[in-house]
């Protein structure tokens, strides 16, 4: 047999197809053939490790009655899923932002922070047959062998024109197809949930109104970020038109109710509301309450200051100086303390006292109530590098900073590491335990005739836009006020 250009394209082909034959399966929730590259334990026990470390990484809501809430109405969705036999974990996870997903295997997320703007249990249980959704039409893992498939493809396509180039090209395509799940999946997830909402006894229209809070959200977030100059979060941006609007979307959920009915079609917005009076919002105060965010922090409660090394960083203190440098020290930061005698703007300090006769990129400091002064001092002697220096002065003590290299590496801007913990120094105005701020939480009460979100927002101090965060709660975003004898939620 010749081996063409043809020949050797169609056995390429065979040869990278053989494993994904062996790994054809019918998806549970499709009922179409998947090429996926993991079993279902597989599937299960990736979820089990990824569970571990979001448990590590994301604090638990400590609400025993609203975990076993959610737990409750989670599981009477998953048991009307197309895969009722996986083992499912409901956790929610004490974080104001408004968010829900789901790892494979079974383990599905929700943010205290997405509870508190929804309106009753059948929305609750929307969000979470939307996870579950993902769960059993295997998105994940779907996912992850269109990644492997791209990465196929490339190699195929590589082969057949003996350039790498064409294989990198066909690598990026593939890898713009798969990045996050996209409008088909999400579709997909809200179909599928919406049926499972529907035999479990929902209406299935909840998906809608669900999906028309994030929406209204993304709205608002958007309208602030435009104000602040910054990129707006989405949590659920599939949908260029408002879900109401949304034709593709309509039908989706639609199909669920051609199904034979189970029984009546519930909301239960009372047994929400028991469930979700008195729910935390906002910040949690008291998970960070003595426990500093950033990685680095050196604070020196005797002298009363703190500041941010650079990441990873060691910092030691020598006694007579705070030193801090990376492992392979390569470079360092000193600070030391010293006495202000003699009363010279911080620029002169620098040139008299610390002998430093040229001074570039020389600036002002002015930073947390203190004056200051930095530059750079030229290699001198048998040095190779330039020296940052800084100073502040605090009372009669001058702060002093000197960052040195002596083997730097071409990659890494150091001066920029020396700048930014300068930036970061402050005095530590008390040295007592701060008292954490008093924890804001939800509460439902009765609107009457007189009822309106801009009278309500009056009382309630939550910065600007109260009234708009108040209308994002009770579902009357942009616009629309309360009716007498409606219960609606405010911050307390």
């Amino acid at each position: 047999m010749k081996w063409t250009k043809a020949n050797i394209v169609s056995a390429a082909m065979v040869v990278a197809a053989l494993p994904w034959l062996h790994a054809c399966s019918v998806n549970p929730a499709t009922g179409n053939a998947d090429f996926v590259l993991m079993s279902e334990n597989k599937e299960i026990s990736i979820g089990k490790e990824e569970h571990a470390k979001i448990l590590e990484k994301m604090p638990i809501y400590e609400n025993e009655s609203l975990q076993t809430y959610v737990d409750k109405v989670g599981q009477k969705v998953a048991a009307t899923s197309d895969r009722p036999d996986l083992t499912y974990l409901f956790t929610i996870i004490d974080s104001p932002d408004i968010n829900a997903f789901a790892l494979p295997g079974g383990y599905i997320y929700i943010n205290r922070g997405l509870i508190g703007f929804l309106n009753s249990e059948a929305e609750l249980a929307a969000v979470l047959a939307h996870e579950i959704g993902h769960v059993t039409a295997r998105h994940a893992v779907r996912q992850k062998a269109a990644a492997a498939g791209a990465k196929v493809a490339s190699v195929v396509t590589a082969i057949a024109a003996r350039s790498n180039t064409v294989g990198e090209v066909t690598s990026i395509y593939g890898a713009a197809a798969i990045s996050g799940y996209g409008r088909e999946m999400e579709l997909e997830a809200d179909g599928f949930g919406a049926k499972y909402l529907f035999n479990a006894g929902y209406d299935p229209k909840a998906m809608i109104e669900v999906i028309g809070v994030l929406k209204n959200h993304e709205r608002f977030s958007r309208f602030r970020a435009k104000e602040a100059g910054k990129k707006a979060k989405s949590y659920h941006g599939v949908f260029s038109t408002h879900p109401s609007n949304d034709a593709r979307l309509q039908e989706v959920i639609a199909k669920a109710g051609t199904l034979s009915q189970n029984g009546t079609q519930v909301t239960n917005e009372d047994g929400f509301r028991d469930q979700v009076d008195g729910l935390l919002w906002g910040k949690n105060y008291a998970l960070n309450a003595g426990v500093s965010t950033d990685t680095n922090r050196y604070t020196h409660s005797k002298l009363g200051f703190t500041l941010v090394f650079p990441d990873e960083w060691k910092v030691e203190n020598k006694g007579s100086a705070i030193i801090g440098a990376p492992a392979d020290k390569v470079a360092e930061l000193k600070l030391e303390v010293t006495r202000l005698k003699d009363k010279i703007p911080p620029d002169e300090f620098i040139r008299q006292k610390l002998n430093v006769s040229l001074l570039t990129r020389s600036e002002p400091l002015k930073q947390a109530g203190l004056m200051g002064h930095t530059g750079v001092r030229p290699a001198q002697g048998k040095e190779q590098y330039p020296t940052r220096m800084a100073v502040f002065y605090q009372a009669n003590r001058v702060y002093h900073f000197t960052g040195s290299l002596s083997d730097p590496e071409k990659d890494v801007d150091y001066d920029q590491l020396f700048l930014d913990a300068v930036h970061s120094f402050r005095p530590v105005r008390s040295r007592g335990k701060r008292k954490a701020p008093a924890a804001k939480t939800i509460k439902y009460v009765k609107a009457n005739s007189k009822t309106t979100f801009a009278l309500l927002a009056r009382h309630i101090k939550l910065g600007r836009y109260t009234e708009e965060q108040l209308r994002l709660l009770n579902g009357y975003y942009p616009r629309g006020e309360p009716k007498p004898g409606e219960w609606i939620k405010i911050i307390d």
